[in-house]
């Protein structure tokens, strides 16, 4: 397969993994008067990236590594060694391990992660992944993902899909970091009646960021998982906990 078309396919935002129902934050900061314009959603979505972005890039890509095969999903992400083997992530062989670091990471991104509201949005957008994963690759190592009540966490279910896509580490990570900031962009238009060409231009800005971040990601994911990053925004929590409440929104975070 053409990786690169891949890579397009898992980061659009027509994927089927319900990321369109969720405005990364954006619905209650434009609620509290924090976002109201094109500038103020600039400084959102740089923040988003600096704090959700980067951990949940981190943890994509500790996944990835740890169903990759010896040798790949290094941090480069531009030779062919960089690339995972799904046959080889699914067998049998090595099970035990990859469990046991997968739900490592299962438990420390549950601590990273505040407020209640957010870890039972991520477990939910890892279960919608989870199925359209499944059925586009049965043979991945979906298997070896923690049995969590509620299912496992987004961005652990994103490295094992990527790994099973062939992508590298370090696209593993972009991906989720472009995320983080594509779907909360996209919240603007809607939320704010801002002009879709302008919000645009603003993403194309960011394109760098997204991409430093990406690569400080992939690169932290060679550490344990008690030493991966660990960026947090109280505000955020405190967002998501007020916006659980309501009972008329446009969007489910």
């Amino acid at each position: 397969m053409a990786t690169s078309s891949l890579l397009l396919l898992l980061a659009d935002g027509r994927f089927p993994a319900g990321a369109h129902a969720h405005s990364g934050g954006l619905e209650a900061a434009v609620a509290a008067g924090r976002v109201g314009d094109l500038a103020s959603l600039g400084a959102f979505l740089l923040g988003r990236l600096a704090t959700a972005g980067l951990v949940g890039a981190a943890f994509a890509a500790a996944a990835h590594r740890a169903v990759a095969p010896d040798g790949a999903g290094a941090a480069d992400g531009a030779g062919a060694a960089d690339r995972a083997d799904p046959v080889a992530a699914s067998t049998p062989a090595g099970s035990v391990r990859r469990r046991a670091i997968l739900a490592r990471l299962d438990a420390e991104l549950d601590a990273r992660t505040a407020s209640p509201a957010l870890r039972a949005v991520s477990r939910r957008q890892g279960r919608a992944l989870l199925r359209a994963g499944r059925t586009i690759w049965p043979d991945a190592a979906f298997a070896d993902l923690p049995t969590t009540p509620g299912g496992a966490h987004q961005p652990l279910v994103l490295g094992l899909l990527c790994a099973a896509a062939g992508l590298s580490r370090t696209e593993t990570a972009t991906i989720a970091a472009y995320g983080t900031v594509t779907g909360a962009a996209s919240a603007g238009v809607r939320l704010l009646g801002l002009d879709p060409y302008q919000v645009q231009a603003l993403l194309v800005g960011l394109a760098d960021s997204c991409d430093g971040t990406a690569a400080e990601a992939a690169r932290s994911a060679d550490d344990p998982p008690e030493r991966l990053p660990a960026a947090a925004a109280p505000l955020a929590d405190i967002h998501a906990e007020v916006h659980a409440t309501w009972e008329v929104r446009l969007f489910a975070s």
